[in-house]
């Protein structure tokens, strides 16, 4: 083995350790900096085997939030073509892709969502009689 291969440092572990630098509260503010600089040079450190963060998982949430409302924007049959079409390239950006459904598939998803929010407790009663009244109409209840 040369010896620069026999000292060359493991990515991972030297993001582990530098994780555990800003982690550490007997590192000084000064260290926990340059080791946020430095992880941040190294592309965050991030492995496969690592669980997201609570921020990152809070992110994630919010994005498909985001998403979700722009993929509804595409079914609503109020709004303008100018904004399905933005909604198609927020979308396409994000990697997403419309695909085609029949309004036959598209009317279950719509029954269906109103009958899990039958059942979500996090449901207002206002949005729970709303979803009653459409299913009633539809003779989906």
């Amino acid at each position: 083995m040369a010896p620069s291969e026999e000292h060359a440092k493991n990515p991972e572990r030297v993001a582990a350790g530098l994780k555990a630098t800003i982690k550490n509260p007997k590192v000084s503010e000064e260290a926990k900096a340059h080791a946020t600089e430095r992880l941040q040079e190294l592309g965050g450190g991030e492995t496969s085997k690592e669980k997201p963060t609570t921020q990152h998982a809070t992110h994630d949430v919010e994005s498909n939030r985001v998403l979700g409302g722009y993929k509804a924007t595409l079914h609503n049959e109020k709004t303008s073509e100018d904004a399905k079409n933005h909604a198609r390239e927020i979308l396409s950006a994000a990697g997403y892709h419309e695909y085609e459904t029949d309004e036959k598939e598209h009317n279950v998803r719509v029954i269906a969502g109103y009958k899990a929010a039958l059942h979500n407790p996090k449901v207002s009663e206002e949005a729970k009689q709303h979803a009653k009244e459409y299913l009633k109409d539809h003779d989906a209840l």
